[in-house]
């Protein structure tokens, strides 16, 4: 048991490492990590590995992804271009790795799909408005 728990926290260490590389190389909010331009190509190319392809979140290994389906705290558009531009807990930011476009689709598309039906769209200029430069770490 010791040895699993040992492989597992270095395989977590691997895993966030490599996520976090990734954003000490962004520096502006034009993107950079990213080709996809709209919501549903965004969410299956970074949101879907955590959040699951139904948005349902997932729990087991040590760590909780929560649901995006169905979920009350979508309603405030602020709440999630937060969290994409901040992460928080586990979550990674992104601030830097998506754009400001990038981020508003993904937003809007997570917004109205999966059983949430939040009418009101996230502009590029809300996601500019949130943030400051991108996150960077020491190395």
């Amino acid at each position: 048991m010791r040895r699993f728990t040992i492989g597992f926290a270095a395989a977590a260490a691997a895993c966030l490492c490599a996520g976090q590389a990734l954003a000490d190389a962004a520096t502006t909010s034009t993107g950079g990590g990213v080709a996809a331009v709209n919501g549903q190509a965004i969410f299956q190319h970074v949101c879907q590995g955590c959040h699951m392809a139904n948005a349902r979140g997932a729990m087991g290994a040590g760590a909780g992804f929560p649901a995006l389906a169905a979920n009350p705290k979508l309603e405030a558009a602020g709440y999630p271009i937060a969290m994409v531009e901040n992460g928080h807990g586990g979550m990674p930011w992104f601030n830097g790795m998506l754009s400001d476009a990038q981020v508003a689709a993904v937003v809007n598309y997570v917004r109205s799909h999966f059983g949430n039906n939040y009418k009101d769209q996230v502009t590029i200029a809300d996601v500019a408005a949130s943030h400051g430069a991108a996150p960077v770490t020491e190395r």
